[in-house]
């Protein structure tokens, strides 16, 4: 009985106007505000008037369908150009304000986009000094429209229709670029608004990073609403004290988190005062439900770029009774179509496991590579109706009797760090750029503090010793901060499967079995050797001094937040997240400890 398969439908979606909503609501409220960055204040007139200089600029150099790559932060600036960029018909391509220049480079070789908008000192080379175009914009500082430059090669073709293009970890060293027509954003945007009562009065937080589809949701869902958009500090982006504060005093009433900034906040008495009424989580496995003292209603949503964001939510009211376990990811958002299907394809009976596949209004048009679409969208089996074609997702699920998913991990070599989609092969490509790596391979292990870190394996292309830490700091401008590794190991060779393939589960297996060494030194005061208990813990290495820089041992910004909020549970003393990673190194960081928690509760004595 089709009914006993793994396949489910979302109710029927209702289309949705982007770009002619935005204009209705600036003809209908001109003066209502649309964007709040600290103390400036945009109306929805000001930032159609704005887009409208910047579209007139760019009309002559760029047609419809042309891509423009933008390399702009959240901002008036970045909400006018976004806009601009739809009034010409072009598709918008978000880089984030700083992508790396390699990387950079590589999209701009790749791509070829029309133009990238952004500080003309951190282009890449053929942009910077070939034609620019100064465009004035607010708060932005310098920011110019860079005309590509001649070259033989053609510029990448987006799919008639498509809206926006955003980049995903590629396999092969240079990311792919998925294709999303203005039909599947409108759709998922008519969703959102229903699903949040979104609209004139409410203010929705802007703080999912620029260069990941989720913020392509967050900026739209409020320019098209009526509501207010609301820039989130840079510190708040990782410190979930932080947020929780600004939340309070920005009067927030809807946002969107990634799910490691998320779980700090469930992990804590919920915070009092706060407007929040709906906050939608996802990126990642969300391992805990919300707790009864929690006021908002939270929202475990899944969905791959190649989706448009959301495919499937769970929605979890006020009042706790969720259960203990890890939240399913929920049912299919209108207009979607999941199947969980074995490696045949077809669909399998429900209490199963196997790949989910999606179809349906929501998904993407493709990416910009034909062939690698054709591999990834495939045809539908037999027994499914209303859709021509799914998506491969490579995560393996179960659907309950209820339809209800469950997520239950990966199935291919592609991992998630922090949220972020990660192919092990575009990292091994980064480091194999360098002339002093005959090969790199990548593998991914448990991270202490839950989750995935990368360990990376290479194998030098010299006699001469190399340094790791060297390596790293050359791999950085290629990749996002989530894909570099936070560790990395010289090898003479690699293990091989019965295959002949490198076999990654033998070198983590060696890694893991490797006997740490010593740490040079312990911390000299009850507080230095807690910090380096903490920071071993959390970036897995027991080999870190008190003169060892956080950043530069593997962390990151959500690593850093999960350090803040550690601290904080230890000493009770909240320390920002900027303060803490410019320290030098953990000793400072624990003296910047001492002196902010002079008369609590004294530091642990343990290691």
């Amino acid at each position: 009985m089709t009914q006993d398969l793994s396949i489910g439908y979302g109710r029927p979606h209702q289309d949705g106007a982007v770009l002619d909503l935005f204009t209705t609501w600036a003809h209908r409220t001109p003066d209502a505000p649309a964007l709040i960055d600290g103390a400036h204040r945009h109306s929805y007139a000001e930032l159609d008037r704005l887009a409208d200089t910047v579209a007139a600029a760019l009309r002559d150099r760029v047609r419809p369908g042309d891509l423009v790559g933008v390399c702009l932060d959240h901002s008036a600036a970045l909400a006018a150009v976004t806009l601009a960029v739809a009034k010409l018909g072009a598709v918008h391509l978000p880089l984030g304000p700083r992508p790396g220049a390699k990387r950079l480079q590589a999209v701009a070789e790749q791509l070829r986009p029309a133009c990238l908008v952004g500080d003309p000192a951190l282009l890449p080379p053929g942009h910077r000094d070939g034609e620019h175009l100064t465009l004035t914009l607010p708060g932005a500082g310098a920011v110019v429209a860079a005309l590509a430059p001649a070259t033989d090669g053609p510029q990448a073709t987006a799919p008639a229709g498509t809206h926006y293009a955003v980049l995903t970890s590629g396999s092969t060293g240079t990311p792919k670029a998925v294709a999303v027509g203005e039909p599947a954003l409108g759709a998922l945007l008519q969703w959102y608004r229903e699903l949040t009562g979104l609209g004139p009065g409410e203010r929705h937080s802007l703080l999912i990073g620029v260069a990941f589809d989720p913020h392509v949701m967050e900026l739209w869902a409020g320019l098209t609403s009526g509501a207010t958009l609301v820039v989130a500090p840079d510190a708040v982006r990782w410190d979930s004290g932080a947020l929780a504060d600004w939340w309070r005093e920005a009067g927030v009433t809807v946002a969107v988190l990634p799910t490691p900034l998320a779980e700090p906040l469930l992990d804590r008495p919920w915070p009092t005062g706060l407007a929040l009424r709906h906050l939608t989580i996802g990126g990642d496995r969300l391992r805990r439900a919300p707790g009864p003292d929690v006021t908002a209603t939270v929202h475990n949503a899944y969905g791959p770029a190649e989706a448009t964001v959301t495919t499937t939510v769970h929605s979890m009211a006020p009042g706790g009774g969720h259960g203990d376990d890890a939240p399913p990811i929920g049912l299919p958002i209108p207009g979607a179509v999941v199947l969980v299907t074995d490696e045949q394809g077809r669909p399998v009976p429900r209490g199963e496991t196997g790949e989910l596949r999606i179809g349906g209004r929501g998904l993407a048009a493709g990416y910009l590579d034909p062939e690698l679409t054709a591999r990834r969208f495939v045809e539908v089996p037999p027994g499914v109706d209303g859709i021509d074609r799914v998506y491969r997702t490579g995560d393996r699920v179960l659907m309950r009797a209820d339809g209800v998913l469950e997520f239950h991990g990966r199935l291919d070599d592609q991992v998630k760090v922090s949220g972020v989609r990660i192919e092990p092969a575009e990292v091994e490509a980064a480091f194999e750029r360098d002339a002093r790596v005959r090969r790199a391979v990548v593998a991914a292990a448990p991270a202490p503090a839950g989750g995935a870190r990368l360990i990376a394996f290479v194998q030098p292309g010299q006699p001469e010793p190399l340094a790791g830490a060297e390596l790293l700091d050359a791999v950085r401008p290629w990749l996002p901060e989530q894909a570099v590794p936070s560790a990395l190991r010289i090898v003479d060779t690699f293990p091989l499967d019965a295959n002949g393939k490198i076999d990654r589960a033998a070198l983590l297996k060696a890694e893991e079995q490797a006997e740490q060494p010593a740490p040079a030194q312990e911390g000299d005061t009850p507080t230095e050797r807690a910090v380096l208990r903490l920071c071993r813990d959390l970036l897995g290495r027991a080999d870190l001094g008190p003169a060892d820089n956080f950043l530069a041992a593997g962390g990151n910004s959500l690593a850093a937040a999960r350090l803040l909020t550690a601290l904080e549970q230890e000493y009770g003393v909240r320390l920002r997240a900027a303060l803490v990673l410019r320290q030098p190194d953990l000793r400072a960081v624990a003296r910047l400890l001492d002196e902010r928690s002079a008369g609590g509760r004294p530091a642990p004595t343990t290691v």
